[in-house]
């Protein structure tokens, strides 16, 4: 590993930063600088402590032990209201925005200065579209996609003029183009002297756009790199203090249909949402089909009109393993077989202050965890510490709150809880949004085995290399129509860049495989 010296001088400097919940050592005497002008990236797996560092230098979480200089002076940030008059800004993986308010509502709040509302509409237009995030500042959030609402987060960060931006997985559900205008934006911002802390797990990035990086390991510090002089399995295995094992997609014969969609349409219940237009999709058996485009395309609609949420008055609009199942509700089809996983893990993934073996109730009734109208208790429980071994949750046990676990971890909990649950059709979608590469790993190749063992699969996901990685057969989404699905094997990345923009017409023809995953 590559030792990389600290400036004497930073702009932020910790000092033995400790932090414990309860028996979990977030923390544990760590030392970082970060001087004026640097990228500096922090790297770690799922519950390594990164997210907690970061929520202490931004005044949400108080340390147990040791100090902070800001530009070389001592201070105690108690407040994120504090860390902005300092000039610390910070995107959270996790979204803090009112789904109740609009756009402009949200990024008010989070503002030192109280602007007229026109002017502050005017900045954010501005904002938005010369970093790359279009955004509409009158719109409700609530009827957001994940992408857009990531949007809204970057847009208010930015706004604040940060002299230290701290930015947690800021390109998670972006579009490979939206990801270079933001690097653009991030280069730009460090030339000026800005400072940025980075937390990603697309290590592709760390080594395109950071100076350097510390890693953690178990809530310490295991060393630093310089990145563009590491390879993305080196970066990997200073993380992991292993080697990682690639996901092996093997061809196969595919089974008999397991969903289908045919000349689904659906208006959308959101004034800002997309409906969808003739949507004719079939998934096989021992097949992954994925689904890419960007956020706010009719994604969650979709989602919706598959998994029950939202009904259809077509009755062979979808069909689950033979049977029309449009008008099924969502338990009615989890009896079928489906199972989901939603893009959002706390609130429809999980509920946030339950422990994780209620959350296994909540989708597994039928697996035997209730008998009679009345929970089986220690069943849960065991269902629960059989997914938390099987999945490498870390985690405090099985009566651990759901909102007590990384956001990684949770990601692996609640993709085996869905997995053990043997479903005929598997519903996936962001599968590995935010989640280290370790266990992105772990989440692919069991969506691969789940595969190999006859099921079904869908993932609607944003990341390209995820789809081409794990999927058979690769449609896109765009302005709620869907392309053909075509074989990813000598599909060019380039190409669905253009389905993308909703120019796939006749796209089957043009690749000269028609039909190709129907």
């Amino acid at each position: 590993m590559t030792t990389v010296s600290t400036p004497a001088s930073a702009r932020l400097a910790l000092h033995g930063i400790s932090k414990r919940y309860a028996s979990v050592i977030a923390n544990d005497r760590i030392d970082l600088k970060v001087a004026a002008g640097e990228i500096h990236a922090l790297l770690g797996e799922n519950g390594a402590g990164k997210s907690t560092l970061m929520k202490i230098v931004y005044g949400v979480t108080q340390p147990d032990e040791g100090s902070i200089e800001w530009e070389g002076a001592p201070v105690a940030i108690r407040s994120p209201a504090q860390a902005r008059r300092l000039g610390i800004g910070m995107v959270f993986q996790h979204f803090s925005i009112f789904e109740t308010l609009t756009v402009a509502e949200n990024i008010a709040l989070a503002l030192n200065e109280r602007l007229p509302a026109a002017t502050l509409a005017a900045r954010i237009d501005e904002v938005s579209q010369r970093y790359g995030l279009p955004i509409d500042p009158q719109r409700l959030t609530h009827g957001m996609s994940v992408g857009e609402r990531q949007r809204v987060e970057i847009v208010r960060c930015l706004l604040q003029s940060p002299r230290l931006l701290i930015m947690d997985e800021p390109t998670s559900v972006l579009t490979p183009q939206a990801v270079q205008v933001l690097f653009e934006t991030l280069r730009r911002l460090a030339r000026e002297g800005v400072s940025i802390l980075y937390i990603s797990h697309k290590l592709d990035e760390i080594r395109e756009l950071c100076d350097v990086a510390t890693i953690l390991r178990n809530g310490r510090v295991s060393g630093s790199a310089i990145p563009r002089e590491q390879s993305n399995t080196s970066l990997g295995r200073m993380m992991v203090g292993a080697d990682l094992k690639e996901c092996k997609l093997e061809p196969r014969p595919p089974g008999p249909i397991r969903l289908e969609l045919t000349n689904l349409s659906l208006d959308t219940e959101d004034p800002f949402g997309t409906s969808l237009r003739q949507i004719n999709l079939r998934v096989r058996g021992g097949q992954i089909v994925g689904i890419a485009g960007v956020s706010g395309n009719g994604q969650k609609e979709l989602l919706a009109a598959i998994s029950g949420e939202r009904l259809c008055t077509q009755r062979a609009a979808v069909r689950l393993c033979g049977q029309d199942a449009a008008r099924l509700n969502p338990a009615q089809r989890r009896t079928l077989g489906l199972r989901f996983v939603p893009e959002e893990r706390l609130g429809r993934g999980a509920v946030p202050g339950m422990h994780l073996a209620d959350n296994c109730v909540l989708t597994g009734a039928s697996a035997g965890l209730v008998r009679h109208g009345m929970v089986r208790r220690r069943a849960a429980r065991a269902f629960a510490r059989a997914t938390i071994a099987e999945f490498a949750v870390k985690c405090d046990g099985e009566l651990a709150p759901a909102d007590s676990l990384s956001g990684g971890n949770l990601q692996k909990f609640i993709v085996g809880r869905e997995i053990r649950l043997a479903p005929t059709v598997m519903l996936v979608a962001q599968p590995t949004w935010g989640v280290d590469v370790g266990a992105s790993l772990l989440i692919r190749q069991a969506l691969i085995e789940l595969r190999n063992a006859g099921a079904a699969v869908l993932v609607i996901s944003e990341d390209l290399d995820e789809l081409f990685a794990i999927c058979d057969c690769l449609a896109v989404l765009a302005r709620g129509r869907l392309s053909d699905a075509m074989p990813t094997a000598g599909l060019a990345a380039e190409t669905v860049g253009v389905w993308m923009t909703g120019e796939f017409q006749g796209a089957g023809a043009a690749a000269g495989v028609a039909g190709a995953g129907v």
